[in-house]
């Protein structure tokens, strides 16, 4: 039976959420069925409809009273696209698809997916990503906060699939090209010879960007040959952020000892040639697909052993599990590793494979 599924969420810019939608999209090509996605557009546009994928662009993710003029035209969508399975991937929205849905008549009302990919506020609003037919959450974090706070919901119909990576995209012992290299070390030639450590996340407060600075000058202070690099771009509501950290790197004395790159397109390449990377995010993630994108080439991560991320380092790489916080934890890491940190497990349950079969089981699933 040939299946149309909608994916419906804010936009198609970028983001983990946004490259799994479409990473779903086009497996759901490739098995034969017919893939929509619902957005008002974004840099991740070409790349769908390059899958094979359509897109409709309707602004269902904007917060104003005015979105709501857009449910009568998703109602007639559903319809007239004869969709099977709608997927929500956010809370607006999941609340523009379930009402969209009770407007049509049961026997051509399409099957309701959510997937919770974060710890929402606790209330009312939040609780429309429980309202699917099938409830789907991307680790066993997520799993533990739906049950904790709305434990009036049947547990039976939420599914556990965590996200993954592709092999072929971050293949084991990977390494860039010679030209890249000598691009890199042409804009940052005193890398060479450093202990490069690698903090690649957008410029906020959550990410832990103070407690990296901290643990780079500890690390200085204790005679490791470190250079720290910040990998991530600040957008224009969190430049005064970036001046703070910049002046908390002067005010320490490690302008020679920390860069900031700004947003990269490279990130594979980046954490390539590091020495290691770490994960400080100050709250806990929901899954951290960061952290396994650079397990999966084999690099050593050192991170705060919270949340989703507790997860793929238990599985792929323990010795670098630290309590959350722990800065000092984190150097005398830094110090065990070495030139000799313990090799990362060359095996991952976690691949971009199994999220497309497993996502795909469950759409089909209805019509079994």
């Amino acid at each position: 039976m040939r299946l149309t599924i909608a994916q419906v969420l804010p936009a198609l810019d970028s983001g983990g959420v946004e490259r799994g939608t479409v990473e779903i999209a086009d497996e759901i090509v490739r098995q034969g069925h017919r893939s929509i996605v619902v957005s008002r557009g974004g840099r991740l546009v070409k790349k769908l409809i390059a899958g094979g994928s359509e897109h409709i662009d309707l602004p269902v993710g904007k917060k104003s009273v005015s979105v709501l003029f857009n449910v009568n035209k998703l109602v007639r969508l559903l319809v007239d696209e004869n969709v099977s399975v709608l997927h929500a991937r956010s809370r607006l929205p999941a609340w523009m698809c379930f009402l969209a849905r009770k407007k049509i008549h049961t026997d051509l009302r399409p099957n309701f997916v959510t997937t919770v990919h974060g710890q929402y506020s606790v209330n009312r609003y939040s609780k429309i990503m429980l309202r699917g037919d099938r409830v789907i959450a991307i680790s066993d974090f997520i799993y533990k906060y739906i049950c904790d706070n709305y434990p009036d919901i049947d547990q039976d119909k939420i599914s556990v699939i965590h996200r993954g990576v592709s092999a072929t995209e971050f293949p084991y012992g990977y390494m860039p090209s010679a030209d890249w290299l000598a691009d890199w070390y042409s804009h940052y030639p005193y890398l060479k010879g450093k202990s490069v450590i690698t903090l690649p996340a957008r410029l906020t407060r959550l990410k832990g960007h103070e407690d990296f600075i901290n643990i780079i000058c500890e690390g200085i202070a204790a005679g490791l040959p470190l250079h720290g690099l910040v990998v991530g771009g600040a957008s224009a509501g969190k430049q005064r952020y970036l001046d703070k950290l910049r002046r908390h790197v002067d005010e320490t004395g490690l302008n020679n000892n920390i860069s900031f790159t700004g947003h990269r397109d490279d990130l594979k390449e980046i954490m390539a040639i590091s020495s290691v990377i770490l994960s400080l995010t100050q709250v806990p993630e929901a899954f951290g697909r960061t952290v396994l994108e650079a397990l999966s080439i084999g690099r050593p991560v050192i991170a705060y052993n919270h949340g989703g991320v507790s997860e793929i380092m238990r599985e792929l790489y323990p010795a670098g599990c630290v309590e959350p916080f722990d800065t000092a934890g984190i150097v005398n890491k830094l110090k065990e590793f070495g030139n000799h940190s313990p090799p990362v497990k060359n095996s991952s349950p976690f691949t971009l494979e199994s999220m497309q079969q497993k996502t795909l089981a469950l759409y089909r699933g209805f019509y079994n």
